[in-house]
């Protein structure tokens, strides 16, 4: 496939509400970082978050080139905030899984639109998931509080599910989605307290609500396509 037709066919199957409500996203991010004289870093973290995780509900491989940049800002935010199990998660966890992610759906995309084949987890292996997801933050979040994090409760619970999120996106689950609802709704109340803390991030309050809706949207579109009859 050349250039061209990659490029061609990763922008198929926008929905024209989809693009309105991506620029008028976007349009939001940049008037509240002109603003708040938020950082150049958040805004881009923002832009390619959200491309990644609209491009990744829509099962294209393209998703991932976004997901590295978006990767290496958040780690710089994390950085900037002390949040050492999100800088950890970031720059150790999601770039080579993100790398792994290519690999692996390049091996599993539908022949005639280039999406991923969808699919679900078995009943052990969501009783699996919800006892790592439970003992893992548990654990993790007490060392946070020994290395004086400055959110261990959070970054320790989000740290934990993100690993699953990631996880299960690799593997093309539609329980990513719930795992991301969770992940995405705390992360909201994370930033917002650094923000009143005094650290300028409001375009990272506003992509993890933006992705909030997204995990919600998109659980909604896999499982529609998964419950319907097989061709």
């Amino acid at each position: 496939m050349s250039i061209k037709e990659f490029v061609k066919s990763e922008l198929s199957g926008w929905k024209k509400s989809e693009t309105i409500g991506l620029f008028i996203v976007f349009a939001i991010i940049f008037f509240i970082a002109l603003l708040k004289k938020d950082s150049l870093i958040a805004v881009i973290y923002a832009v390619c978050g959200i491309l990644y995780t609209i491009i990744a509900g829509k099962g294209k491989i393209s998703c991932y080139f976004f997901g590295i940049v978006s990767s290496v800002c958040y780690g710089i935010l994390a950085f900037g905030s002390a949040l050492w199990g999100n800088l950890l998660l970031n720059l150790c966890y999601y770039l080579p899984m993100e790398i792994l992610g290519i690999v692996k759906w390049r091996k599993h995309l539908k022949p005639e639109t280039k999406e991923i084949i969808k699919t679900r987890l078995t009943i052990k292996e969501r009783i699996l998931l919800a006892a790592f997801c439970t003992a893992g933050s548990a654990v993790f979040t007490g060392f946070l509080y020994n290395v004086g994090d400055k959110s261990p409760l959070f970054d320790g619970i989000t740290t934990i599910l993100s690993i699953a999120g990631m996880y299960l996106t690799v593997r093309r689950c539609i329980e990513q989605w719930i795992i991301w609802m969770f992940v995405n709704g705390l992360s909201v109340l994370m930033w917002i307290d650094i923000i009143l803390k005094g650290r300028k991030a409001y375009g990272a309050v506003i992509v993890w609500l933006v992705y909030f809706i997204l995990a919600v949207y998109f659980y909604v579109i896999w499982q529609r396509e998964l419950s319907a009859p097989q061709k």
